[in-house]
């Protein structure tokens, strides 16, 4: 018996389709399957996945949901749907959602790379509440940048019980009106010589404008740069925030935005662990049912990867490369790769089967067969 007869027998995995095979039906199926995959890949975080972990905040604990849109460089191709993004480089500019301080994949939606950041976005936003939804009924917060500045993609916090933090675009207002608002009803922080920073919270805008939400603000002011010149005019920096928590106060609002910033890792992991960024497709439709594949594999990794640490937990385990399971709160996708899927074995055939022999000395070797019956066990 050959290798590979033998390693279908051991996996049980009979029919494998060839690569030519395989790429005439992912041309064949289009986008028609997109909306399955997404239902259950929820399906498998709400099944497989240990608890969701909320972040803890002075309203209540909230499940964060971070949606960002991220280019993948397809430069020097002549692929659908390749244009410039706003990252300079030819490529798409899908847009993601992630679920949980683990960073579950909810929804992703692939674009061409000049479509702008904000088109489309309030429809993927409740279509990705309804795979929410579909995992979780807790409380979400849900955060975006700059570039989603738009009343559009405000939540219904009654109906969906989802809130928010959106990042404001300035536009046209002034600086200055923000640094005398600022001095008038903004907190003054300590910070070094020559520089002076407000914290605060407004009900009325710049403008004097209604407000839909309270905006949330930090007015920084430097007269001396980081070092040490005197300037010549205040260099004046604003940052506002949308936030539909308002209760919650300033700072926390502006802590809980700064951690937004995690999914750029979950982007780092997309693209260079599990090497998705250059899709393999000359066609947008296929390329697009390839990321939604990406997507299962994605939270099946995460999955994989969060069960190891609470069961290196529960046996005392010390995973070799950490120097502590006890703080670790997620592994990398390519270290989940390298250390659980990338470990040799033996072909066995006894009784009249085959089997995959792991070495006794491996030290993932107990803590996979725990992982792989804790698997079957909840998607069975």
């Amino acid at each position: 018996m050959n290798f590979t007869h033998a390693t279908k027998e051991s996996a049980k995995v009979y029919d494998i389709a060839s690569a030519v095979t395989l790429r005439q039906r992912i041309d064949l199926l289009g986008h028609s399957v997109e909306t399955i995959l997404a239902e259950e890949s929820a399906k498998l975080v709400k099944t497989a996945a240990p608890a969701l972990t909320p972040i803890e905040t002075s309203c209540g604990p909230f499940l964060p949901l971070d949606i960002d849109v991220s280019p993948f460089d397809n430069s020097k191709t002549q692929k659908e749907g390749v244009s410039r993004t706003y990252k300079g480089c030819d490529g798409y500019a899908p847009i993601f959602a992630y679920l949980g301080a683990e960073g579950y994949l909810a929804n992703l939606q692939l674009r061409i790379g000049s479509q702008h950041c904000q088109n489309g976005t309030p429809e993927f936003i409740a279509q990705t509440i309804g795979y929410v939804r579909q995992i979780t009924p807790a409380p979400v917060l849900m955060r975006l940048d700059s570039g989603n500045d738009s009343q559009d993609n405000f939540a219904d916090v009654q109906r969906d019980n989802v809130h928010f933090i959106i990042k404001r675009n300035l536009r046209r207002e002034s600086p200055m009106a923000w640094l005398d608002l600022a001095r008038r009803c903004g907190d003054c922080v300590p910070a070094r010589k020559g520089k002076r920073v407000w914290i605060g919270k407004t009900g009325v805008g710049v403008n004097g404008q209604p407000l839909p939400y309270p905006i949330v603000f930090k007015v920084i002011e430097r007269t001396i740069d980081k070092k040490g010149r005197q300037l010549v005019f205040p260099d004046i920096e604003v940052q506002t925030y949308w936030c539909s928590l308002v209760d919650m106060p300033a700072r926390e609002v502006i802590d809980l935005y700064h951690d937004h910033g995690t999914s750029e890792q979950y982007h780092s992991e997309l693209k260079t662990d599990m090497d998705i960024e250059r899709l393999p497709s000359g066609r947008f439709a296929s390329n697009s049912l390839v990321l939604h594949l990406a997507m299962v594999a994605y939270n099946a990794l995460r999955i994989i990867g969060r069960q190891s640490l609470e069961e290196a937990r529960r046996r005392g385990i010390k995973l070799p490369g950490s120097r502590s399971s006890k703080h670790v709160e997620r592994r990398r996708i390519r270290t989940v790769i390298q250390d659980l899927m990338y470990m040799a074995g033996r072909l066995i055939y006894r009784g009249r089967q085959w089997y995959i022999g792991f070495g006794c000395l491996n030290p993932f070797a107990e803590l996979w067969r725990s992982i792989d019956s804790r698997l079957r066990g909840a998607t069975a």
